[in-house]
């Protein structure tokens, strides 16, 4: 059977997703509710209301027999579709075959080192991905899977061995602080953390810098699991860009916070980027 995913965004050019130039694909949907989440069109899936519609002035969208229908073609991505969807969705998404995404894929090979899934929360389509992974892997290309970690990956033996490397998300350290941004609690993540590290898969783990939450416990978890290996851990100061209007009183950390980070951590700073 050829699985099928809806995908919100396809990049074909990426150096910001993982090493070298990949192409980075971002899935619809989401099993977290990020109060910092920059591009929260991703979190749900469509209902259909048709209230979109309304705003498109170029014919991208029509509502037939209760169901958007998009036309790629019309769309001029002035996202004024998105600005008025009150549901945190996107009528711009497109269904992809395992065997479609790969075609697509293979317009870039010569150029691009490999693919990095992100999303919206990407492993939710982990047989996707790993269907896709088994296929695209024959051209020579690497799969990354960037993931906030809800999902036990444990007991996802084929998804875990087939993709390369994962780009885990470690948003807090704290029970409770971690369910207030993200609406979950994190006991699953931090147990993938400690699994991927076991089982050399992680790249990258980054946590978001945000004045009002205290970010200390979770930097003081991270770095003795990781001192030892390679993987980069990656503090992300927190922007308003794209954040919800609701959310938007959250802060980002002053330069003098960040210097305070590097005195506390000197001997690690070498693979931890602010």
């Amino acid at each position: 059977m050829d699985n099928k995913v809806l995908i919100n965004k396809i990049i074909p050019f990426s150096s910001v997703d993982g090493p070298g130039n990949r192409t980075a694909i971002f899935l619809q949907g989401c099993n977290f509710n990020c109060k910092y989440c920059h591009n929260p069109e991703t979190i749900n899936i469509c209902n259909n209301c048709g209230e979109c519609v309304k705003f498109c002035k170029f014919n991208a969208l029509k509502l037939k027999n209760n169901k958007i229908n998009y036309n790629q073609n019309n769309c001029v991505n002035c996202d004024e579709c998105i600005k008025h969807c009150k549901y945190n969705s996107s009528p711009k998404v497109i269904e992809y075959t395992v065997s479609t995404l790969v075609n697509e894929i293979l317009k870039y090979k010569n150029f691009i080192r490999g693919i990095t899934f992100s999303g919206g929360e990407c492993s939710i389509n982990h047989l996707f991905i790993t269907q896709f992974a088994k296929e695209i892997k024959q051209y020579n290309l690497d799969v990354y899977v960037d993931t906030n970690g809800y999902i036990d990956f444990t007991s996802l033996n084929d998804f875990v061995n087939i993709v390369d490397k994962f780009m885990l998300d470690v948003k807090a350290f704290d029970r409770n602080i971690h369910k207030k941004l993200t609406g979950k609690t994190n006991e699953t993540v931090l147990k993938n953390l400690k699994f991927l590290i076991k089982n050399n898969k992680i790249y990258e783990i980054r946590t978001v810098l945000i004045k009002e939450i205290d970010y200390f416990d979770t930097i003081n978890y991270v770095v003795p699991l990781i001192k030892d290996t390679n993987i980069r851990y990656k503090l992300i100061k927190y922007r308003k860009y794209g954040v919800r209007k609701k959310y938007k009183n959250l802060s980002a950390i002053s330069d003098d916070e960040i210097k305070k980070i590097i005195q506390l951590f000197p001997k690690y700073f070498n693979f931890i980027t602010v």
